[in-house]
């Protein structure tokens, strides 16, 4: 089943999801960005899974893409929004860009084809006896180490699923950006 445009033309079940996904892009990166780090703390909550450096560092990523995406989605109501559409957009493509190269930089420390940073060379949590130390604020607690993935699915870590996913928002960002002005429509 098609629907005619305003121009005339058809567009199939593809066309109008584009339209969809590309005109309200702004909220789905901030809702894709929150689901992102509602997804890691429950794996670290409730999966028991710590965080190492770099998974902390991917997540700073989604809060300040989350950020962006509330504020362009805020702005969209306003007349400045045919101006900022498109950098507000590169701006979002730009930071889920960078997390997806930190992502594929912790996943190859992951599978040993780099030295990850030496930030990250923790030897795991802290036991109960270093429950006094922790207490008086002596305790040496270090982070799980950045080249051993904690999780695995169909062959990838937490690092390397989150390559795909920040790659697919990068593009979708980008094709946001690209997207002929409702006006032009």
């Amino acid at each position: 089943m098609t629907s005619e445009s305003a121009t005339g033309e058809t567009k199939g079940l593809v066309g109008r999801v584009y339209d969809l996904v590309t005109r309200r892009w702004p909220l789905l990166a901030f809702l894709s960005s929150a689901l992102m780090l509602v997804i890691a703390h429950a794996f670290e909550r409730f999966g028991g899974l710590a965080p190492c450096h770099l998974c902390l560092k991917q997540r700073e990523i989604y809060w300040a893409a989350g950020t962006v995406g509330l504020i362009a989605f805020a702005l969209q109501r306003t007349p400045l929004w045919p101006r900022l559409r498109m950098p507000a957009n590169l701006l979002l493509g730009a930071l889920f860009l960078y997390g997806a190269g930190l992502a594929t930089y912790h996943a190859g420390a992951e599978w040993k084809w780099w030295p990850g940073p030496s930030s990250c060379s923790g030897v795991g949590y802290a036991g109960a006896a270093d429950l006094e130390a922790m207490l008086k604020g002596t305790a040496k607690i270090k982070a799980p180490a950045c080249d051993k993935a904690a999780w695995v699915f169909l062959g990838l870590s937490m690092a390397g699923w989150n390559v795909l996913i920040s790659l697919k928002l990068a593009v979708w960002s980008v094709l946001a950006a690209l997207r002929k002005s409702e006006a032009s429509v």
